[in-house]
């Protein structure tokens, strides 16, 4: 359990993820927004990852979220709904895995103007930074795959000690610190253009995004002993530990916090700030570069973990037939133990995605975006489909959340997520450019086009679900008396 508990922390990266999209929560607000919008993300996400973990300990297949929306839907809806949110799985993964990519890259970069303050990283430098980043993590998940257990353990504790260093070294090195009613009540989303309601809203992002990879990790359910019971119980560790490692490195970022004009004028030119806040509240370049190596310690953990989830997740969905090419990304290889060629596919739709870069500098709003709206709606549809069913299902899940909290939970799920789909297709601020658009929309249509194309093309026709999911049809139109026992459905 904690190997997987490492992985989904891995994931969601907290110092990492919080600092990539500090400009958000920074532009549309400021410490209000950056504190009290964690808070609230975080609370809304225990109760998504705990529905997800009861679903899980009732089906724990790698199949995850596609494979629990066939069981949970009615058997003539079953196809369809596990064709959906397996797409909504799959491109929420390829772009969660692309936006931890990116965002290290960009940070990299950022390194080398704490030395060289007039250099600015061109599009193509970051582009093949990215490409770089994606090829060392693909040759760990096939080369040194037996060790990955192994690293998802190291990530928490280089997480919980990096956290602690670089919050007792700002701390410490500050020369002037913000006062208490400026961290806890500071509003100002002047920069954003937005109504103040609102950008504390489109400035949530920060903390929706980070906390968002959490149901990934079922993928891994075949790969872990005792999946229905570890499974779960890492899901809702995971987020009340990446909840307090968030509020824990937030709040003292919020007392040393600089004048925010510079730190915005970076994010606007597309590039990280973060970097920038460690040299001036430690007035060293290189004990910011200190900090920053943390930073990117935690970073590769997140990109190596978050490809690992993404090629599972492809693994499974084409092994029943769900992306086209299926024959091929579902083969797995007998010298590496690692289904290669779904962690290929992976690799390249990720590099691919890069090449957004190379037309906008807001690239990395539309990862972000995509990501959370994608892997949110793989969450919620298969809650709905208890929900809509009164969650008879799940009645007696393993890891169950009884019947009052588990609608309060499932309900808070769905109304959020649903919510957010808009919520995270706006821009950080207006007015709206070319450059500082959010093509999260852009993005979405995309694949939505493509796996709308392959729905009419093949899968309408073929596409039949998980396996069994397919023998659960097959039994409702036989006899009660004729339908074998539970025991033997699962042997």
């Amino acid at each position: 359990m904690v190997a997987v508990l490492g992985l989904s922390f891995a994931i969601m990266a907290v110092p990492f993820g919080t600092s990539t999209t500090f400009y958000i929560a920074l532009t549309d607000g400021g410490p209000v927004t950056i504190l009290y919008g964690w808070i609230f993300v975080s609370l809304v996400s225990c109760c998504i990852a705990a529905s997800l973990a009861e679903i899980c300990s009732v089906y724990p297949t790698s199949g995850g979220v596609y494979y629990w929306s066939a069981m949970l839907s009615t058997p003539e809806y079953s196809a369809f709904s596990s064709y959906l949110t397996g797409w909504f799985g799959a491109v929420g993964n390829w772009t969660v895995t692309a936006s931890i990519t990116f965002g290290g890259a960009q940070l990299i970069l950022a390194a080398v103007t704490l030395f060289h303050p007039d250099y600015e990283p061109t599009a193509w430098q970051v582009v093949l930074v990215y490409w770089g980043a994606l090829l060392l993590s693909y040759c760990i998940n096939i080369f040194l795959n037996d060790h990955l257990e192994k690293l998802n353990t190291i990530c928490l504790y280089w997480t919980g000690a990096a956290v602690i260093i670089i919050i007792v070294t700002l701390l410490a090195r500050a020369e002037t610190r913000n006062s208490g009613k400026f961290a806890f009540s500071h509003f100002d989303a002047s920069t954003s253009g937005w109504p103040d309601a609102w950008a504390f809203f489109v400035g949530l992002l920060q903390a929706a995004y980070t906390l968002t990879g959490y149901g990934m990790v079922a993928a891994l359910c075949e790969e872990v002993k005792d999946a229905q019971r570890e499974v779960p119980r890492a899901m809702v560790l995971s987020v009340v530990a990446a909840g307090i490692t968030g509020l824990v490195y937030l709040l003292p970022i919020i007392f040393v916090l600089p004048d925010a004009g510079p730190l915005l004028d970076i994010a606007n030119a597309g590039g990280q700030p973060m970097p920038m806040l460690y040299k001036t509240v430690t007035r060293s370049a290189d004990a910011a570069m200190g900090l920053l190596s943390l930073i990117l310690g935690i970073w590769l953990f997140a990109t190596i973990g978050s490809l690992t989830a993404a090629s599972r997740c492809t693994w499974a969905f084409s092994r029943d037939g769900g992306i086209p090419g299926s024959q091929w990304w579902k083969r797995v290889n007998s010298r590496f133990g690692v289904p290669v060629h779904s962690l290929t596919l992976s690799t390249i739709i990720c590099a691919l995605l890069g090449l957004i870069y190379l037309g906008s500098s807001a690239a990395f709003n539309a990862f972000t975006g995509v990501a959370t709206i994608c892997l949110g709606c793989s969450y919620a549809f298969p809650i709905l489909c208890s929900l809509i069913r009164r969650r008879k299902l799940v009645a007696h899940a393993p890891y169950s959340l009884g019947t009052a909290f588990g609608y309060f939970a499932n309900i808070v799920t769905v109304v959020w997520i649903t919510f957010s789909i808009v919520l995270f297709c706006f821009p950080v601020a207006i007015p709206v450019t070319a450059q500082g658009m959010n093509y999260a929309s852009v993005v979405f249509a995309g694949f939505g086009t493509i796996a709308t194309i392959w729905y009419i093309v093949n899968a309408r026709k073929h596409y039949q679900g998980p396996v069994v999911s397919l023998l659960r049809r097959e039994e409702s139109r036989q006899p009660q008396s004729a339908r074998p026992s539970v025991a033997a459905g699962a042997a």
